[in-house]
């Protein structure tokens, strides 16, 4: 490992702290602490309007409706950022987008808790979406830019995508405890005091030089689109992100109208859910460096497909439970491997491809929901998670392609 920190700078792996391999060793650590606090600080981004907005319905007044513009606002915002920040990073490195990223999602978690009404919640979520979309790209960039061997990449950026799951399930589950003790208002502040304080951290640290440091790399981007290898991981991840997202926003509404679970009960299948994400990347992050990445995208695809289709049919919320917490397990090694790969395959450009990548990952967010919901109302719930089985076997389809791809 700390023969990654031996490349010329073009190379975007020297670092400039210390003289010795202890001091580099030492200087990864706090880099990677960096990451996963600003990757801590994105499940929060991800988890807030979920997590918030039942709260604040007491206090401004919005409709159903409302709240999908919240949403498109944010997801659009962070959008736009995920398209421009990779070459930026290439350019100017690692540091801005993790000091300026969680500034800009403390500053707007300020602006919600002092939001007298509706109007005002709508910059506050597209500069959540900002900083989100900057914190995804510059801690996936720093983590893949911080190992040499594709299978340590795959299995560091499992870990990383743990301190995701931390962070989205932090606030929510801090509403849920605290909220009558201390109020939405403090509660949203003590969140933008954590952010402040990420900030500061990733602020007071040396980063890996630029691997552009004398050009904005904009103009290689058409190369990297038409490369074969790039497309295939980007329409790869266009899917995963599609069915992670419908996942998260369909499984209550599944429980709750297709089977009669309470909502409390729902809720915790939900959990359970994200806690099956994070517990297998833990897993993956220790077993994956014995695994070609190629294989593990393929096998994680199939097996999340048989366990969507497990619980489209399920006969009972048990089963559906069993088979929704499956999908979980399944597909969890599927976005952090293929970063992996796509860090390894184009290192000196790794922000630009995964901005690249993050843009077709964050469009699938979008597209698929809105499918999946048209589906539900066709032909009930039930057919959500069929279309789920549907991506992952493509998914699973693409996985194989990534072998005759070539940069």
């Amino acid at each position: 490992m700390v023969r990654a920190f031996s490349q010329a700078p073009a190379r975007g792996c020297q670092i400039a702290v210390g003289t010795g391999p202890g001091a580099a060793a030492a200087n990864r650590g706090m880099l990677s602490g960096a990451a996963y606090a600003g990757m801590f600080v994105f499940g929060i981004v991800m988890a807030l309007l979920g997590a918030i907005l039942p709260a604040l319905s007491g206090r401004l007044e919005f409709r159903v409706a409302d709240i999908g513009t919240l949403f498109l606002a944010m997801n659009l915002a962070m959008l736009a950022c995920s398209s421009l920040i990779g070459a930026a990073i290439d350019r100017f490195g690692m540091k801005p987008p993790l000091a300026i990223g969680p500034l800009f999602v403390a500053s707007a978690l300020a602006l919600i808790a002092r939001a007298a009404r509706f109007d005002s919640l709508i910059p506050a979520v597209a500069l959540v979406g900002i900083g989100g979309g900057a914190l995804n790209a510059a801690t996936n960039t720093l983590v893949a830019d911080l190992h040499e061997d594709p299978k340590q990449k795959g299995a560091a950026l499992n870990i990383l995508g743990v301190f995701f799951g931390i962070g989205a399930l932090f606030l929510p589950f801090c509403v849920g405890a605290l909220l009558e003790t201390f109020g939405i208002q403090r509660l949203v502040l003590g969140a933008a005091v954590l952010c402040l304080a990420t900030a500061l951290f990733a602020g007071s640290l040396r980063y890996p030089a630029p691997k552009q440091r004398h050009r904005l790399p904009i103009a290689d981007m058409p190369r990297f689109l038409r490369s074969p290898l790039v497309l295939v991981l980007a329409c790869l991840l266009f899917f995963q992100s599609g069915v992670e997202f419908t996942m998260g926003g369909y499984i209550s509404t599944y429980l709750t109208r297709g089977f009669g679970m309470s909502v409390s009960a729902a809720s915790w299948v939900l959990a359970a859910y994200w806690a099956a994400i994070m517990t297998a990347r833990l897993v993956l992050s220790r077993v994956l460096v014995g695994f070609e990445p190629r294989k593990v995208v393929v096998a994680c695809a199939l097996s999340a497909s048989a366990a969507a289709v497990i619980t489209a049919a399920a006969p009972a919320p048990t089963v559906a439970a069993i088979g929704i917490c499956l999908v979980g397990l399944a597909l969890s090694g599927i976005f952090p491997t293929t970063l992996g790969i796509a860090g390894a395959a184009f290192r000196d450009y790794s922000g630009t491809v995964f901005g690249i990548l993050f843009t077709a990952a964050l469009t699938g967010g979008t597209i698929l929901p809105w499918m999946a919901g048209r589906i539900a109302g066709l032909a009930g719930l039930a057919w959500v998670f069929g279309l789920v089985a549907v991506a992952f076997a493509i998914i699973a389809a693409l996985g194989i392609r990534i072998g005759g791809a070539t940069r």
